[in-house]
């Protein structure tokens, strides 16, 4: 009897830990862009404004309409690009607006972990930033 009464203990344990570790994953969820979306607030909302529909601050400041960024997968068939959205943003691909390619900030973001003697890598810490930016506009789509 005793041996029973220590498995269910040992099994309300079990239980308990899983369903506190079940919170602690829902709340990482509710976080997990919480990076790029910081870094879109920081780089991109000023021309794409801050719900991403191409009405930031100064988007009237433009010859041409600002895209509106929650529209990507939408313009794409149903399908984020990922690899072209990443080029974007990274300076890769030339993005034509008002004459001009859009902000590189693939170079700022090294440039900014250089500055900051980067442990692990300018290039790997740039890349990361780029990503995870990349996969907030991802989050996003309507």
């Amino acid at each position: 009897f005793t041996e029973g009464k220590a498995m269910f203990k040992i099994w309300i344990l079990a239980v308990s830990s899983i369903l506190g570790a079940s919170a602690v994953f829902a709340q990482d969820a509710n976080q997990e862009f919480m990076a790029g979306q910081q870094e879109y607030l920081s780089a991109c909302a000023a021309c794409h404004g801050v719900a991403a529909d191409g009405n930031g601050d100064i988007a009237a400041m433009f010859a041409n309409r600002i895209p509106d960024l929650t529209g990507i997968a939408k313009r794409n068939n149903g399908v984020f690009p990922m690899l072209g959205v990443i080029q974007a943003i990274d300076g890769r691909a030339v993005i034509r607006g008002h004459g001009n390619p859009m902000p590189v900030f693939g170079n700022r973001f090294t440039a900014e972990a250089n500055g900051g003697n980067a442990l692990f890598g300018a290039e790997g810490i740039a890349r990361g930033r780029v990503l995870e930016l990349a996969l907030y506009l991802q989050s996003i789509q309507e």
